[in-house]
């Protein structure tokens, strides 16, 4: 339980509108809390429909500015934004820590990935650019525009407090919309110092703006008819809800959902120490990692023929030997490996499948149940539990745990391999351990999964790539980020000129045609 706090002594974070600090209008609050103690350290307002109207007020009296302004002068300002998150990183990792949980280098490694975006996002004098045809008919020239489609607006999950947020808006700004953020509530300061970052980076005010709360707020923004798209990124129901509630409101909607992504080991990569070392240290990370509370996580591992054995042994050996504490902590002068999950509701959920892996008969091979941090006993630790023989029936294979478990499941070949993560409703990320080249290429090709990687155990695009999965794991036609991000935020137009002339072919009544 969180231990008991002097509620008069916690500051309240504020909203973010026109450009600076706002009171929220309603009482509804929620708190903030470090993983690591238990202790809230902040109280932050839901925001009811009039909050949110009065950020999409904000934004939509800020547009026609920043619409017409030049793309050159867009990118200058995402220039000066991108050198403030560099100048910052080591300041918003420790926000990310303190609200979230991971470790400080997982924390510093998820912001300069979202600093990737905004440099992709620098380019958008480029990334606009249309195409033009001269004399597609006698004396008519066509040209192609892509232009800003208004407001928009971003709903962002707790384990990426700035990485997932800078997928969204640097691109939606360069583009020329302007936008409402809502983080988070388990997570807000974050979005908050972004904001500040911002307009000390030039940003005209209204063009950026931040409001918190829950479902009431996230319904406000989908009914909102000052919203022009919305970008999601969280559960597989809620990507579902917001896909359909929005879609029918007509807006334009991506909306990012769960995972349960495997790892295909084949045998060729155990038979070496060297090789077994290699895959394991990957799978270590993909699979424990910012305690796997991340959509991108190793949750499955796929082991083919005499892969298992070697492989099971070695993860358990490496898993029980992970350094788990605070993020900011260290054991003997090191980084902790895992820090805590995000709330005691969540720790509890995550080791209720630990239970429920049991009852149903799955092999227990490691159990992070019964872990004690000393010193934290409050604090939301979990350790690493490892589980064999896990069948494709189970309740631990079928959901999306979002922790530190890791399930192996045992088949004959790649095909059947193949054929197992095909037949699941998700189909976010992918990987295959291999030294064979034939191998690669047919899992690349017959995989139906919108992320690849060939021993890269999370294949997290480059910011000039795109990200997003297949099924259920996305609800809409354009992923995030890249150029399908560049194409989601704007729209095309199509314009055919054609200029008086004396010589001109006179306009008639029947359809034109070339010539």
């Amino acid at each position: 339980m969180n231990k008991p706090v002097d509620m008069q002594n916690i500051r309240t974070v504020p909203l973010w509108i026109n450009g600076k600090h706002q009171q929220a209008s309603g009482a509804r609050s929620g708190d903030v809390t470090n993983p690591a103690t238990g202790r809230v350290t902040a109280r932050v307002p839901f925001c009811n429909a009039a909050d949110v109207d009065a950020a999409v007020q904000s934004a939509s009296r800020a547009f026609p500015a920043w619409r017409d302004s030049p793309p050159l002068r867009r990118a200058r300002i995402l220039m000066r934004f991108r050198e403030l998150l560099d100048k910052n990183k080591d300041q918003l990792a420790a926000l990310i820590t303190a609200e979230h949980g991971k470790t400080l280098a997982d924390a510093g490694g998820s912001v300069q990935r979202g600093i990737e975006v905004v440099e992709f996002a620098m380019g958008i004098p480029h990334l606009v650019k249309g195409e033009h045809s001269e004399e597609v008919g006698t004396g008519v020239d066509t040209h192609s525009l892509r232009q800003p489609l208004g407001v928009c607006a971003g709903v962002t999950p707790f384990n990426f407090p700035i990485m997932v947020p800078l997928w969204m808006f640097p691109v939606a700004l360069a583009c020329g919309n302007t936008f409402v953020l809502k983080p988070s509530e388990k997570v807000p300061s974050a979005a908050m110092r972004m904001a500040e970052l911002l307009k000390e980076a030039g940003l005209p005010d209204g063009v950026f703006n931040v409001v918190h709360g829950d479902k009431e707020a996230v319904d406000a923004l989908l009914d909102h008819p000052g919203i022009k798209a919305i970008s999601f990124v969280g559960s597989t129901p809620i990507a579902k809800y917001i896909y359909e509630t929005a879609s029918k409101n007509g807006k334009r909607v991506q909306a990012l959902g769960g995972a349960k992504n495997h790892a295909v080991v084949l045998p060729d990569m155990t038979a070496s120490a060297a090789d077994l070392e290699f895959t394991v240290d990957g799978l270590m990370g993909a699979a424990y990692g910012s305690a796997g509370e991340r959509c991108m996580a190793i949750s499955a591992v796929v082991a083919v023929g005499a892969a298992a054995d070697p492989l099971v042994a070695k993860l358990k050996e490496k898993a029980s030997k992970l350094r788990i504490g605070p993020g900011d902590g260290k054991v003997d002068g090191r980084e902790m490996d895992m820090g805590p999950l995000v709330t005691r509701a969540h720790r509890d959920k995550v080791a209720g499948y630990v239970d429920k892996g049991v009852a149903e008969g799955a092999k227990l091979v490691l159990d992070g149940r019964g872990l004690k941090v000393t010193e934290y006993q409050d604090g939301n630790f979990l350790g690493a539990s490892l589980f064999d023989h896990v069948k494709t029936d189970m309740t631990i294979y079928r959901d999306e745990i979002f922790g530190p478990v890791l399930c192996v499941l045992r088949v004959d070949t790649l095909e059947d391999a193949i054929r197992m993560i095909n037949a699941n409703p998700y189909a976010n990320g992918t990987a295959v351990f291999t030294r064979s080249g034939g191998a690669a290429r047919k899992f690349e090709r017959e995989i139906e999964v919108g992320m690849v990687g060939v021993n890269v155990p999370i294949p997290v695009p480059i910011a000039f790539f795109s990200f997003g999965g297949w099924r259920n794991s996305l609800f809409g036609d354009q992923h995030v980020h890249g150029m399908e991000g560049v194409r989601f935020y704007t729209r095309g137009k199509v314009v055919t000129t054609r200029w008086p002339d004396a010589n001109a072919v006179p306009q008639g009544f029947n359809m034109p045609t070339l010539g």
